[in-house]
């Protein structure tokens, strides 16, 4: 199907640089069109800085065209087809038409070249991804009903699914990330083949799967996506720890559907996201995968006691641990992987405040040990309540209130965030004549135990107590 469109026709502008390529790539004697995610973006009122072509020029013959006009380029796709480059701001690759498979045994992609713009598009992932704008004569071409689709809200495959995530089943971890972004239906043949080939996923290095991941978390509706991989089965080879959520319900109730309760979570973390200028600018990856983790030390540690009751004590020191274990096999970086974990300990910690409230110290304590995390724990406890009892979501979320106001309280008095024993190092081996070594930092803890109990101390008060305790300290006789 072709369509001839023009800038009239579109929800979002098309910006000069496309046309401008597509004049020099015909004038050279080859073909460009504008293909996949850009062209589906126009109907969507979506504009992005990343621009795709295809050409049937070779990587070689599509240098020749754009070193002239380009503001920059680079050659480290060329094995597979991609020469990319720089123009005003945009970020663009051109491919040559082209197929792609996996060997079923290996990691990475098998590139052969095509020679049609057609049998490019039927090699794509999706019919949504399978339509092209063929430059400059802006003729859209829709062989598969990529445009009905979309407008359908329909995710179907070119050709047949189990073809296209054979020859890439990165393709079905895509399908689950769309329904996130773009709040789209799968089609139920599409649904099928990912669940008859979920175990594929595994020959996926995991720097692909964890980028596809991360996609997914950051979209519209992540509860949605997170829901397709879990009844799909892909969950079960990427996020293990969260298919093993849906606990069998027992016929008395005793406990809430864990899985569900954490799709809700994460939807409630989405919505108290702020804005660029807030604090959790959204969306925010460490938030977000907080909240759909939060509870995965569950099925580990689920107890029926003699009550009848049931409990999961501990779930969150366990929940901690492996969702740091499920990152690092994701190979995700050092400091996402300790903040994600870190909120997975710390969402417990608020319970039990409404009834019993707390010390200042042991409010301190709370700020101190969420460090720079705060403001994402605040929108995770709050989150992490999804009971329909109103009394009790009226009772908590005024208890949380209450905790954030004497945050708020003693921040203002205290300087909370930077929180520091009254003496620093260098007073301290002053004081204690006593040289760099183990003993300073125990001193040094100590003071800041007090820090934290007592708030703030004048220099002499400090001094006096740091005295004391060092008089009960076995290095003392030897000083």
């Amino acid at each position: 199907m072709v369509h001839l469109l023009d800038n009239s026709t579109l929800t979002a502008p098309l910006p000069p640089v496309v046309t401008e390529l597509g004049r020099l790539f015909v004038a050279a004697g080859y073909e460009l069109s504008l293909v996949g995610g850009p062209v589906r973006d126009l109907f969507l009122n979506r504009t992005s800085p990343d621009l795709d072509f295809t050409s049937n020029a070779t990587p070689d013959q599509t240098l020749n065209v754009i070193r002239p006009w380009a503001d920059s380029y680079w050659e480290m796709g060329r094995d597979f087809g991609t020469i990319g480059l720089r123009k005003d701001g945009f970020m663009i690759e051109v491919t040559t038409y082209r197929a792609e498979a996996y060997d079923p045994a290996s990691r990475n992609p098998v590139v052969a070249f095509g020679d049609t713009l057609e049998d490019d598009l039927l090699r794509r992932d999706f019919t949504i991804n399978s339509m092209a704008l063929r430059l400059p004569s802006m003729e859209l071409v829709d062989p598969y009903g990529g445009l009905k689709d979309l407008k359908a809200g329909l995710l179907r495959t070119p050709g047949a699914p189990s073809s296209s995530f054979s020859d890439d089943p990165l393709r079905m971890m895509r399908a689950a990330r769309f329904a996130s972004q773009l709040g789209i239906e799968v089609a139920p043949d599409v649904s099928e083949a990912m669940t008859a080939m979920a175990q594929r996923i595994t020959i996926i290095s995991a720097e692909r799967v964890r980028d596809e991941l991360v996609k997914l978390v950051l979209g519209d509706a992540p509860q949605r996506g997170i829901d397709l991989m879990v009844e799909s089965g892909l969950a079960d080879h990427v996020l293990p720890e969260v298919s093993a959520l849906r606990l069998e319900i027992d016929e008395h109730h005793r406990h809430k559907d864990v899985y569900q309760h954490s799709l809700t979570v994460l939807e409630q973390a989405c919505r108290l996201e702020t804005g660029a200028d807030g604090a959790v600018p959204g969306p925010d990856f460490v938030l977000r995968f907080a909240a759909l983790m939060h509870d995965v030390g569950k099925p580990a540690t689920r107890k029926f006691e003699p009550s009848g009751a049931v409990s999961f004590r501990h779930h969150d020191m366990v929940g901690s641990k492996l969702t740091a274990k499920r990152m690092k096999a994701l190979r995700f970086d050092n400091d996402s992987i300790k903040a994600v974990a870190r909120l997975v300990e710390l969402h417990m910690r608020f319970y039990g405040y409404g009834e019993a409230g707390w010390s200042d110290s042991a409010v301190r304590r709370y700020v101190n040990d969420a460090g720079n995390l705060l403001e994402r724990l605040h929108r995770l406890t709050r989150s992490d309540v999804t009971t329909r009892n109103q009394r009790k979501a009226e009772r908590l979320a005024f208890a949380y209130d209450d905790l954030e106001a004497r945050i708020e309280a003693l921040a203002e008095q205290e300087e909370l965030e930077s929180i520091r024993p009254d003496l620093d190092g260098a007073q301290i081996m002053g004081l204690l004549n006593i040289k760099p070594g183990p003993v300073v930092g125990r001193a040094y803890r100590f003071l800041l135990e007090e820090r934290m109990e007592h708030g703030p101390q004048s220099a002499e008060k400090a001094e006096a107590v740091l005295r004391t305790w060092w008089a009960s300290q076995p290095e003392s006789a030897t000083s």
